[in-house]
């Protein structure tokens, strides 16, 4: 090889380098550690990969991982990351991330009915001991933060109406199928339990204003990865289909769930999606 194609050849490399970290810079071809930077910064108004602290390279594993690698994954947008992490958090009761997250979720744009919606929501899966952990929190951001409390009511029902309206939301998604189950319950107690499902579950929750019901069934999705319970989860997936939430979303939304939950409940959280959209 002459000196000349040598010299052009060094001079493509080197104009190519440069071409590169120019896109880098301007962020068109950003990397994990850049991304990561960009979202730590929205959600935390901070700098991620710091090296303070006493375990500063967990942080940067987790950081990276998290920011700059599970929120690439599909088309979820910042604010529904935020609002599944709240819940995954909540339902977990790990109640320290749970306030950072509280307030990432605001800081990306969350108002605060949509949080308050959100946290209620987790009621009649996790039970009530747990949700008031939770509210407790976010209430005490609230407070912080100078938003007053209590915020205005969104329920939309009475106590007339919540049988009817609950089944009215239940029924089309879900039928019967837990009427069903609880049949032949000694003295008819599971008709109790499955009323007390359309009453509570569907007639005091889902019908509140502040959130839609895709996003409280996507939500629910995240709660169920989040306890394991893969029987209610494929009942919801299939639920999350029907009113309008794509495979897609879904399994975002699952992914989402993965470095507060783990492979283990996210591994088989995805299986039973894929037995359902096979099935689909």
């Amino acid at each position: 090889m002459n000196k000349t194609l040598i010299s052009l050849l060094l001079l493509t490399i080197t104009q190519g380098l440069a071409f590169s970290h120019e896109n880098a810079n301007t962020g068109n071809t950003l990397n994990r550690t850049d991304i990561c930077k960009k979202n730590y910064k929205t959600l935390f108004n901070g700098e991620a990969l710091s090296t303070q602290g006493d375990d500063p390279e967990m942080m940067a594993i987790l950081q990276k991982y998290i920011f700059g690698e599970v929120f690439t994954i599909g088309e979820l947008d910042i604010k529904t990351r935020e609002m599944l992490t709240v819940v995954s958090l909540t339902t977990q009761q790990t109640l320290p991330q749970l306030k950072s997250h509280i307030s990432a979720a605001l800081n990306a744009g969350v108002t605060p009915i949509e949080l308050r919606e959100a946290i209620y929501q987790c009621a009649p899966f996790i039970g009530f001991p747990k949700t008031l952990n939770a509210l407790g929190i976010l209430n005490e951001v609230f407070k912080e933060r100078g938003i007053q409390t209590p915020l205005k009511s969104t329920a939309t029902i009475s106590e007339q109406n919540r049988y009817e309206a609950g089944l009215a939301l239940q029924e089309p998604v879900y039928g019967d199928e837990i009427k069903v189950a609880m049949e032949g319950l000694p003295k008819n107690m599971g008709e109790d339990v499955s009323r007390f499902l359309t009453e509570v579950c569907f007639g005091d929750f889902y019908t509140r204003s502040g959130l839609d019901m895709k996003t409280r069934e996507l939500l629910i999705i995240g709660l169920l990865v989040t306890t394991g319970n893969t029987s209610v989860l494929k009942s919801h997936i299939e639920g999350n289909l029907k009113i309008g939430n794509s495979k897609e979303t879904i399994t975002a939304a699952i992914i989402q769930c993965l470095p507060y939950v783990g492979f283990p409940n996210t591994l088989a959280a995805l299986k039973t999606a894929k037995e359902v959209f096979n099935e689909d």
